[in-house]
This record gives structure tokens, C-alpha cells and sequence, in this order.
């Protein structure tokens, strides 16, 4: 009979994993593809709560020198980013105007130079073609010059049909820049919303966080939770140091070489340290385009800024501030961050290094604290 009882004990305890599993399994399913429908708003709801984290870190580190209420702290946070961001607009708007478009008509110019130099060596260039900028872009001397127009032609009014072509396209073209226009600076006012109200009751969503899980696992997830918001104000401190630092030093040192738009390409290598790896490639690109037209002379000492900023933010900056934010290898990110731009586009290229320092923590914390659950 203790024989029996047993195997339908058994089969019960084996129904109920199995149910347990399928219940695991459908549900983890489920997760996966409500993140890859909905990944650009979840991508934006978390880059909100970076700069949540990131304001909070501040209100922190002025907590030092500033006693007071969490709320002032974070205002007088606000006013200076405020003020410093009105004050770069309005002492350098001009200049980084100017700077932007003589940069852009330069980079455009060797892009078509570059296309034509392929091309007389029979490569084929046709991903480099661009019409529209070889219009604005200065011509170089190896450039054939256009047909001229042969004087019989007949220039015949256009149909009717053509005209409300054109003027479809024309109107479908406006929409779409109108739309990705209210579209960027809508997501740019929601992760400001996000940040601001994140940053002004961190302790409101933390708790919240706490309570929406079940009550067994509660102390477990208050710890993960403040491991992770730990780990990423460090690691936001620490990047906007390396940031600055790059882009002090790529400015200064591309106004000393006499590399146009040198205010410009500065900001641009600062922000793009954001995203490691990629980013520095793609910053150290724009500014070789922009030194092209100055000679082989300032061609050689961009890029031996280029090394120099390098060696400054891999060798000196990271390894100093940032060794107690993350560790995570450079081959293992390189890759996370090339799954994910692959998979969700620029969201995923610029956001992996957080998405992973999140995912290590919750690994890390499960890694030594389950044989610990195992055994109670």
C-alpha cells in the first residue's frame, strides 16, 4: 500500500514539474516575442531609466557638498545641465552650424571622389552612388564634367499625370520628414519624461519593483535591484568622464592639426564613446573623411590622434574608472553588440553595454546565491 501511495506521489510530483516546465516555457515564448514586436519601446522606456540612474547618480555625488532634500538637489542637477546645454547653443549655435555644414559638403565631396577613384579602377562603386550629393559636393579634377545640353532638344510641358506624380512624391516625402521629425523629438521628450520622473522618486519605483514581485523571492530581488542600479551609476559616471575626456582632447587636438570643423568632430567623438567599439570606428572614420581635403600631412596626424585617443580611453580611462563599474571581456561585448544591432538596429547597438551589465548581474547573483536556496 506505502508502495503504491508512493509511485502516485511520483506521478504527481512528474505532472506537476511537466506543468510547471510547459507553464516556463510558453510564458518565456511569450516574453520573447512581446520584446521583438515591441523592442523599440521597450529600448526607449529603458534608455528613460538610464537617465533616471544617471540624474540620480549626480543628486548623489552633490548630496556631498549640497545637504538637503533629494528634490532640490536633483533641481539645481536640472538648472546647470540647463544652463550648460543653453550655453553651448547659444555662445557656439553659430559655430556649430557652420561647422556642421562645411563638414557634411567635405565629407560628401570625398565620398563622390572616393566613388570615382573606384571606378576608374573597374571597381564597382554603385553602393557609393550618390546623385544628390554630387550636385552640392565640390568637383574634383578627375570628374568628367556633365553633357551639355544639345541645343535641338524639344522641352515639352510635363502631363498631367507626371505633374500629380510629382506632386504625390513631393507630398509623401514632406509627411515622411514631418513624421520622423515628430517622431525623434517625441522620443527625445519621453525619455525625458522618463528620466526626470525616475530621477525625482527612485525610491517610489524601486519599492515598486519589490511589491509586484512574489513575497518569497522579495529580499532576492530587492538585492538584484540594487546591484543593478549600483552597477549601472557607476558605469554612467565613469562614461561621462571617459566622454568628456575624448571629446576635450579630440577638439584641441584637431584645432591644433588645423582639421576643419574641429568643435564639431570633437562633439561627435565624445558622444559617439557612448557606444564602445563601434563607435570609436565610426567616429575615427568622420574625422579621416574630414581630414582628406587638408593633405597626407593632416591625414597622418588625425590618425595619430586618432591612436593617441584611443590608447587614452582603452588603456588609461577605462581600465582606471571603470574597473569597478563593469568587467565585462571586449570580445563578449563586441559580440553582444553585434547580435544586437543586428537583431534590433541602432536601439541594440547603443544600449548593449547596459542590456549586458544588467544580464551579468542577474547571472552573477544567481550564480552564487542558488546553492545557497538549494540548501535551506
Amino acid at each position: 500500500m506505502s508502495v503504491s501511495t508512493e509511485r502516485k506521489n511520483q506521478r504527481q510530483d512528474y505532472a506537476w514539474a511537466i506543468a510547471v516546465g510547459g507553464i516556463v516555457a510558453v510564458s518565456f515564448a511569450a516574453l520573447l516575442v512581446f520584446a521583438w514586436e515591441f523592442a523599440a519601446t521597450l529600448f526607449l522606456i529603458f534608455s528613460g531609466v538610464l537617465l533616471g540612474v544617471a540624474l540620480t547618480a549626480m543628486t548623489n555625488l552633490l548630496k556631498k557638498v549640497m545637504p538637503g532634500p533629494h528634490a532640490g538637489r536633483l533641481l539645481v542637477i536640472c538648472l546647470l545641465l540647463a544652463a550648460m546645454m543653453a550655453g553651448i547653443f547659444t555662445l557656439g549655435g553659430s559655430t556649430i552650424a557652420q561647422q556642421a555644414t562645411a563638414l557634411s559638403g567635405t565629407i560628401k565631396s570625398q565620398i563622390v571622389n572616393l566613388k570615382t577613384f573606384l571606378e576608374s579602377y573597374g571597381f564597382d562603386a554603385s553602393y557609393l552612388d550618390l546623385n544628390t550629393i554630387s550636385a552640392t559636393a565640390p568637383r574634383s579634377p578627375t570628374t568628367p564634367a556633365a553633357t551639355p545640353a544639345l541645343p535641338n532638344v524639344q522641352h515639352n510641358l510635363p502631363s498631367a499625370g507626371a505633374i500629380a506624380s510629382g506632386g504625390g512624391a513631393i507630398v509623401s516625402q514632406t509627411l515622411k520628414l514631418i513624421l520622423g521629425t515628430v517622431g525623434a523629438v517625441g522620443n527625445f521628450f519621453i525619455v525625458l519624461f522618463l528620466g526626470l520622473a525616475f530621477a525625482a522618486q527612485p525610491g517610489v519605483y524601486r519599492k515598486g519593483l519589490i511589491a509586484m514581485s512574489p513575497r518569497a523571492i522579495r529580499p532576492q530581488m530587492e538585492t538584484v535591484i540594487d546591484r543593478i542600479g549600483s552597477t549601472l551609476e557607476r558605469w554612467l559616471i565613469a562614461q561621462m568622464i571617459t566622454m568628456t575626456a575624448v571629446f576635450v582632447v579630440t577638439w584641441l587636438g584637431l584645432l591644433v592639426i588645423g582639421i576643419p570643423g574641429a568643435f564639431i568632430l570633437g562633439v561627435q567623438a565624445g558622444l559617439l564613446t557612448f557606444i564602445p567599439t563601434v563607435g570609436a570606428l565610426l567616429g575615427g572614420l568622420i574625422i579621416v573623411l574630414a581630414s582628406i581635403s587638408s593633405g597626407w600631412v593632416a591625414i597622418g596626424s588625425a590618425f595619430a590622434l586618432l591612436l593617441g585617443v584611443h590608447a587614452l580611453e582603452s588603456y588609461i580611462l577605462t581600465p582606471i574608472i571603470q574597473r569597478e563599474a563593469i568587467d565585462i571581456p571586449p570580445a563578449t561585448l563586441f559580440a553582444f553588440q553585434i547580435l544586437l544591432g543586428v537583431v534590433f538596429g541602432v536601439w541594440g547597438l547603443a544600449l548593449a553595454l547596459p542590456v549586458m551589465a544588467v544580464v551579468k548581474v542577474i547571472l552573477v547573483y544567481l550564480r552564487e546565491d542558488r546553492p545557497k536556496t538549494i540548501a535551506a
